[in-house]
């Protein structure tokens, strides 16, 4: 990869109110095909403040994808093929410490992964690559995403760990108390295997995790309700939408400096090039074409 500086293309992954943003221009909704499966819908391209946006809502425009059935893989595909060399999630969680109250923006560092029912990989039998994620984000994106939600008037803690469950259901409170104690800050469904499948995918990932309730561990309250998490959703999304115009205008402002991220899967292929299976190469031409001489 050049080290030269380049343009941003940022993808954003999040609900469908995202997208209903003043000032977004050029806007299209393109189908773009993975081999990987069904991405969760069409995606729109679009320009913010001279940036170039593509905004695929993560369980459908009409949010018919629970989150065990979103094809994270096919997603990552489709915004690599769209052009994106970033991607930022944005997201609807709860929260398990005191301070973290509903309305507040976490952009989360760590993440602990309990799905147990999502294909979390684009390599396997016939070509073995092992990437690490022990950094999961992108530090750069993630410090650029913080700052813009302040300036949207966002109360933002920068830094914290996601504790990624199965779902559909919410926790029991044996379950939050437990993540509690092992120093998890805010809880949600759809972050993972998202964050693993980009780092695969060369693309620097970031997180806003937007918090809507105190999950189940306070034993005062009431259990999470649907209708209260949707009411505190639609305020974040106001916040959320100022924060893409104000990341947008920061990004404008400075090239795109190439990341460690965008060469990581240099140190991850194991398979010798004359043991790898074709098919599966072939399938890989978006996610992983350069590490794989398939692009120029």
């Amino acid at each position: 990869m050049s080290g030269e500086p380049h343009d941003w293309v940022l993808g954003v992954i999040g609900g469908s109110g995202l997208y209903e943003i003043a000032g977004l221009e050029n806007r299209e909704w393109r189908q773009v095909d993975s081999p990987w499966g069904s991405p969760s819908d069409h995606i729109l391209f679009g320009e913010l403040n001279g940036v170039q946006l593509r905004f695929l809502p993560r369980h459908g425009r009409a949010h018919r994808i629970s989150p065990t059935h979103i094809d994270g893989r096919a997603n990552i595909d489709a915004l690599k093929r769209a052009g994106c060399t970033d991607i930022l999630s944005l997201s609807a969680v709860g929260s398990l410490r005191e301070e973290l109250a509903p309305g507040q923006f976490v952009v989360v560092d760590q993440y602990i992964d309990r799905t147990f029912a999502r294909e979390k990989s684009f390599f396997g039998e016939g070509l073995v690559a092992h990437v690490s994620v022990a950094d999961p984000v992108c530090p750069r994106l993630s410090r650029l995403a913080a700052d813009a939600a302040r300036v949207a008037g966002a109360q933002v803690t920068a830094g914290g760990t996601y504790l990624c469950m199965e779902g559909p259901q919410f926790s029991t409170r044996a379950e939050s108390e437990l993540y509690r104690a092992w120093g998890c800050h805010v809880i949600g469904m759809t972050n993972m295997p998202e964050a693993k499948l980009a780092r695969e995918a060369e693309l620097p990932y970031a997180s806003i995790a937007m918090v809507t309730d105190y999950d189940c561990w306070r034993a005062e309250e009431a259990y999470v309700e649907v209708g209260e998490i949707v009411r505190v959703m639609h305020a974040n999304a106001d916040l959320a939408k100022a924060s893409l115009v104000a990341l947008t205008a920061a990004l404008k402002g400075q090239a795109r400096t190439p990341s460690p991220i965008d060469t990581c899967l240099d140190a991850a292929l194991i398979t010798p090039p004359q043991h790898r299976d074709p098919t599966l190469c072939a399938k890989l031409d978006a996610v992983a074409g350069r590490a794989l001489g398939l692009k120029a």
